[in-house]
């Protein structure tokens, strides 16, 4: 148990109820931790904070998953914000854009969800959709969809040749970012998927397997961090 990797994810920062208190707090939906622990891995919790810390904070991981959340400045790629575009988070964008770019230096096993497939691509220069329609079942509850893999991918040796996978997201890949290639897709086209083919493993998904209980996904990231 002692040598289960150690992974680390990204959290928000926001209000929370619990017993008598509200307050501020480092929030993440127990789906994340327990999909990690469920893989072989041990979760870390990463509020936002200096951007300046990142390198380090990742240096300590064996293993960096960017959890979902709110929509991506649109400033972060060069775009007009579109009035449908969620409020903005600039220190969680900060934080997670650093350890994104941390992780790919150092060749740290990188998963994305949701947001955090988004973020990867603008990191890596590309840039989003601010708005479709069709990905959200209602407001707060997390619908299913078929999701295809490409042949050949990482992707496609985790998840096989297609798979129903929890969804909840308004926004979606635009222009890959340098390097990225697409590696699944939804039935209306829409990326599902992202990798950056190369010795390192770095993946991107636009669903939340921390909504189901399909290990293979973040099994595959702690295997990779093993």
């Amino acid at each position: 148990m002692a040598d289960r990797p150690l992974i680390g994810v990204s959290t928000y920062l926001d209000f929370a109820r619990w017993g008598v208190w509200e307050l501020e707090a480092a929030l993440l939906p127990a789906g994340y931790p327990r999909l990690v622990q469920a893989a072989g891995g041990l979760a870390a919790m990463l509020p936002p904070d200096d951007p300046a810390y990142a390198a380090g904070a990742v240096a300590r991981l064996d293993g960096l998953v960017i959890a979902g959340g709110p929509d991506v400045d649109p400033s972060r790629y060069g775009a007009e914000r579109d009035p449908r575009c969620g409020p903005e988070a600039h220190a969680r964008d900060s934080w997670e854009l650093a350890l994104i770019e941390a992780a790919l230096a150092s060749g740290t096993p990188l998963l994305g969800i949701c947001r955090g497939m988004q973020l990867l691509n603008v990191a890596l220069g590309g840039t989003l959709v601010q708005h479709i329609d069709g990905h959200v079942e209602a407001v707060g509850v997390f619908g299913r969809h078929e999701v295809k893999p490409v042949p050949g991918s990482l992707c496609a040796g985790l998840v096989g040749e297609e798979a129903s996978v929890p969804t909840y997201h308004h926004q979606a890949v635009d222009r890959l970012g340098a390097g990225l290639v697409p590696s699944a897709y939804a039935g209306d086209g829409t990326v599902e998927a992202v990798e950056l083919p190369g010795p390192g493993w770095t993946l991107g998904v636009q669903w939340h397997p921390e909504m189901g209980v399909d290990l293979c996904v973040m099994a595959g990231l702690v295997r990779a961090a093993a």
